[in-house]
């Protein structure tokens, strides 16, 4: 064997033993499947928190009928306490994209007949948009995040108005 090769052999030797690199290999590898990961993990958590705001805003929006009288007078109030959170609808809304128009009130009576008993606030026609629209990146609607949201609220009313 020549100087040469033996200097050719060692080199090899401390190439195939060198782990210089693999690191950076692993985190090519790793990296991309964390980020989508992260990414899911704060989508999830900005649609509950969409979600909340809208279910605590038509509670809001509930707890306050429940205090007025049921013909209906006070249905704006509710509808603009429940988009601004405030009855004078002053100020930016709860959230981007919900509107006065976008709540809905009903009353009903359980019994079916007489003054209602019940009164209903949702919210109809709100869609949530995603920050990580996964329909929007691969190019199928299918796969979309875009959900639409229609919380609502219940409440029995007063049957007495407090003076």
């Amino acid at each position: 064997m020549t100087a040469r090769m033996v200097t050719m052999k060692c080199g090899l030797r401390r190439f195939a033993r060198s782990e210089g690199g693999t690191q950076l290999v692993e985190l090519a590898l790793a990296l991309p499947l964390l980020l989508v990961m992260f990414g899911a993990a704060a989508e999830f958590g900005r649609f509950f928190y969409t979600y909340q705001t809208l279910t605590k805003a038509t509670r809001a929006g509930a707890r306050y009928l429940t205090t007025e009288p049921a013909d209906g007078s006070s249905d704006v109030e509710a509808a603009r306490l429940v988009v601004y959170g405030n009855t004078e609808g002053e100020g930016d809304p709860v959230l981007a994209g919900v509107g006065v128009g976008n709540v809905s009130v009903s009353r009903g009576n359980a019994a079916g007949a007489g003054q209602p008993d019940r009164v209903t606030v949702g919210i109809d026609g709100y869609t949530y948009q995603p920050i990580f629209d996964l329909g929007a990146l691969v190019g199928n609607k299918k796969l979309s995040l875009k959900v639409e949201l229609s919380p609502s609220t219940t409440m029995r009313m007063l049957t007495t108005i407090p003076s």
